[in-house]
Order: structure tokens, then sequence, then C-alpha cells
């Protein structure tokens, strides 16, 4: 074995997330994968092939590469242009609520403003509420459940999702980070939670209209359809879950639900109902919460609208 030193090209770190930038930004990548800029992608991809941590110090930057790394490193680039896969899918990593999941195509990309909410132990909307339970519905890759059930120890969390694939993703990123006072079931909605009781609900569900699914940039086609399309309005699911949330809401039960652009369809069709849209950092981001005794007081009309999709 040969224990000299490699080799090293005349090409630093800093070099080549300059380079990946220009190139993902003249290559007109899309991004909102966990990223939302070229420069971002571009140091996350180059830190994974070199084997760096994420937060890796600026003081490495002038570090120069060796031949094989830059070689590992212009292989993703190239993967991300021409095939047009997002950077969490080609580390197999996204950071969520400050955690490290593990991502790949049998569920979407972690990336939620409800991660802010956890963090913030879904202050100040809980209030003085007492909180036992917590359900997460469309779980996905399992990250809000597993990022809930982190932060509050104390808290028995339900993750649920229809597909087998995200589920088994969900009980890989629950034994990576070692989770106990989470579990997940598969279920259709609420379907397979019959008398299940729990104090707040979460969710984040397939809220993209038809129309904008067809439009979606090409990044999008490698995760799952079916946690993106929602029918004409987006609100397929969503009036579905608010329709059957409060039987499974205890009496002081919140319902805290993400739907993107279709807020504004949403409010158009229940301009009664008191749902209170949650500003974060970056202002408003299509998350609402609403109390139990809302969804119960306009219950009817939410009926109505969710029976009509079917």
């Amino acid at each position: 074995m040969d224990a000299g030193l490699p080799t090293f090209q005349q090409v630093s770190i800093i070099d080549l997330i300059r380079h990946g930038g220009s190139l993902f930004n003249a290559s007109g990548l899309t991004f909102g994968h966990s990223y939302d800029n070229a420069l971002d992608e571009a140091t996350q991809l180059v830190l994974h092939a070199l084997h760096m941590p994420h937060d890796l110090s600026p003081v490495y930057g002038a570090s120069r590469v060796t031949e094989e790394e830059m070689r590992r490193v212009l292989d993703l680039f190239r993967r991300r242009v021409e095939e047009r896969v997002p950077a969490a899918y080609l580390t197999g990593e996204a950071w969520f609520a400050g955690l490290s999941f593990k991502s790949d195509p049998r569920a979407l990309v972690p990336r939620s403003p409800i991660a802010e909410l956890i963090t913030s132990g879904f202050e100040p909307w809980l209030g003085e509420r007492e909180v036992e339970r917590v359900l997460d519905l469309c779980t996905g890759s399992g990250c809000i459940a597993i990022a809930t059930a982190h932060y509050q120890p104390n808290w028995d969390v339900v993750g649920i999702d229809i597909s087998d694939d995200a589920l088994a993703l969900a009980a890989e990123n629950k034994e990576r980070l070692q989770v106990p006072n989470v579990s997940f079931v598969k279920s259709d909605l609420f379907d397979g939670l019959p008398g299940e009781m729990f104090d707040l609900i979460v969710t984040n569900p397939p809220y993209v209209t038809n129309d904008e699914t067809d439009a979606l940039p090409r990044e999008y086609a490698h995760e799952p359809e079916l946690g993106l399309r929602a029918g004409d309005d987006g609100l397929d699911l969503v009036l579905r879950i608010m329709r059957d949330a409060p039987d499974h809401l205890t009496e002081e039960g919140l319902l805290i639900c993400e739907v993107g652009e279709a807020e504004h369809a949403l409010t158009a069709l229940l301009p009664e109902l008191p749902m209170a849209w949650v500003e974060f950092k970056v202002g408003q981001m299509g998350i609402f919460v609403v109390e139990r005794a809302d969804l119960v007081e306009h219950h009817a009309r939410i009926r109505e609208l969710a029976d009509a999709r079917a």
C-alpha cells in the first residue's frame, strides 16, 4: 500500500462549488428540494463527494482536491444537470428541522416549513393545551413525525401513509435517528385508525393541482406523484382530512395543515371557517391552524364539499 500523499490538483473546494453553481444556473435547473439556489446545491454535492460534513467551516474552502475527488464531484454535477435528479436523492440525505434524514425516491424530499413549527414546539398555537398524542397524516419519509417525536420525547407520535415504500423509508429514518416514541401505520388517511384520538393532527398532504403537476419541472418527476397530485384545485385530500379530523381530535384538539398555493381555493370554498394562517420567518407559506370546535361547527359544509370529490 502506498503510504505517500496523493497528488492534488490545482483546484480547490471553493473552485468546485463556484463551478457547480455556474453550471447549474447556466443549465436552467429548478431548485426547491431542500435548497433554493445553485450555490447551496453545489456546496452540498461537493461536500458529500468529499465525505465532509454539510456544515464544514469555510476555512477549508481553499483546500485542493485530488483527481479522484474531483472526478466524484463532477460525476454528481453531470447527473444533476443531465438527469435533473434532486440533490437530496444524489446524496441520499436531506436536512429537516435540524436533523439528517435518509432521502430517496420512495417519498418526497423533506422540505416543509412545518419544520419551523416543530422546533418552536408548535407555539404559540398550542398555548396551554396538554399534548399526549400527535398524528402525522401522509408522513412520507417520516420527517414530520420523527422530528416532532425527537423534540417532544414525552409525546406519542403516530405517522400514517398509504404507500408501503414511504413507510419503509420512514422506518429506516426512525432507526437512523433513534426516536422510540414514534410509530408508523399503513392507512388511507383516517381509514386505518378507527377510534384513535389525538390532541394534535399535523399534515402535509398532496396539494398540487392536476395542471400544476403536469407542468412541474423534470426534478419533480423523480418524486412519487402520489405525494403531489390532488385534483383540479389541489384540495381533494385536504377536504377529506378536514371532514374526518373532528372524529379523531380531542375536545380542544388542533389541526395544522399545509396546502401551499391551494390556500386561495380553500378560503374561497370556506370563507366562514376561521382558519389562522401561520406567519413564518419568511411570511405566509400556505399552512393553516384550525380548532376542532370550528371544524365541527362548519362540518356540514365541509362534508358537502369533501363528499362531492368522491
